[in-house]
């Protein structure tokens, strides 16, 4: 099977893996509001981990769950999620959480979550604001998704020059080959994104700009498996994480857009090394991290490598995300071995303390 296809096809299979414990007769968590269910643990498949401003966490699997320390929360389509499998988790400047369902974006404010409808205007979705919030959405559609507040705005790709070709090879492909995993900000403002097949693509307000070595995209005979995250260092220079994790200068010649590759991360010489970097985060040291999909999680510090073991059944685990959160601590979303913290010498399962209360 295409190695890509198999990718698009496991992250499909986060929503119908083993769930939480609960009891089906549990009463809603918000007598008032009847929204969300008390959940006793975390299941297996926790995709994405994030901390919110007020130091709640958020796992996304089977809807979302949120943990204030006490007690988790799970939020589900009875709830008004557009569906259980999430893809991202944001906060707004003002508190509210979103999520990214591949089927569409959800607004909670707190109280309730509220389904966001796209505004059709080509103009007002390609301005810039501080505030605003950027999706990858569904994998339907071309080019990602901007919400600044009040409306969400659907802004498309250009035709890129391998378009002919990447449909003559992919004839019968499902989904939009302008699709994307992931999107990032810059220290400047512009907006990247990290494409299913193209590489990716830098959008400044005006101009698109792609980088587009064959290594990210779907024409190399690796193949590729998409850019699915993007990190940019302290002297400005960007990591894409794809089969292998490529590292670009960007700069302006004569008013022109230029890039420069320059030597990358490779991890294809250490023993235990998986072949792709499913997701990737640097830390306040500067030291990048690098989850491979059955590999373990790799700590490069510029030099050398050290590499964590994350094991269930004596098996490495299948990772899903890395990230950290507002404290610089090290998280692991998994497919197979629930959400993992660490610790400054190794990465644990995380077990969350529950009150009996």
């Amino acid at each position: 099977m295409h190695k890509f296809l198999f990718f698009f096809l496991i992250a499909g299979m986060l929503s119908s893996c083993n769930g939480f414990s609960q009891s089906d007769e549990s009463p809603p968590f918000n007598e008032e509001l009847h929204i969300g269910k008390k959940v006793e643990k975390l299941g297996i498949s926790v995709s994405r981990i994030f901390q919110d401003s007020k130091n709640n966490y958020w796992f996304a699997h089977e809807g979302v769950v949120k943990y204030d320390g006490s007690s988790l929360i799970q939020f589900t389509t009875e709830d008004g999620l557009y569906a259980n499998r999430v893809r991202d988790i944001q906060e707004d400047h003002l508190g509210n959480i979103y999520f990214d369902t591949g089927e569409g974006i959800n607004k909670y404010d707190g109280n309730t979550i509220e389904k966001l409808k796209i505004t059709d205007d080509p103009v007002k979705a390609k301005n810039l604001n501080p505030t605003d919030l950027w999706f990858a959405g569904n994998w339907n559609t071309n080019g990602v998704f901007r919400y600044d507040g009040k409306n969400l705005y659907n802004l498309k790709l250009p035709k890129h020059e391998q378009d002919e070709e990447i449909r003559y090879q992919f004839p019968n492909i499902t989904y939009s080959i302008y699709s994307n995993y992931t999107t990032f900000k810059d220290n400047l403002g512009n907006i990247w994104m990290g494409g299913s097949m193209f590489g990716t693509c830098r959008f400044d307000g005006s101009n698109f700009f792609w980088v587009s070595e064959r290594e990210m995209t779907e024409m190399d005979p690796g193949p590729s498996m998409g850019v699915r995250s993007i990190v940019q260092n302290q002297k400005g220079d960007f990591y894409f994480a794809s089969n292998v994790t490529s590292k670009y200068r960007i700069s302006q010649v004569n008013d022109e857009t230029v890039y420069e590759k320059l030597p990358g991360i490779d991890t294809s010489k250490e023993p235990n090394a998986d072949w792709a970097c499913i997701s990737m985060t640097m830390d306040d040291n500067g030291n990048y991290w690098m989850a491979q999909y059955e590999g373990g999680v790799w700590k490069y510090d510029g030099e050398s490598f050290t590499h964590y073991p994350i094991l269930i059944n004596n098996h490495e685990a299948e990772l899903f995300s890395i990230t950290t959160d507002r404290s610089g601590v090290l998280w692991l979303g998994t497919h197979n071995a629930g959400a993992w913290k660490f610790n400054g010498k190794e990465f644990v399962r995380f077990i969350p303390e529950i009150s009996k209360k």
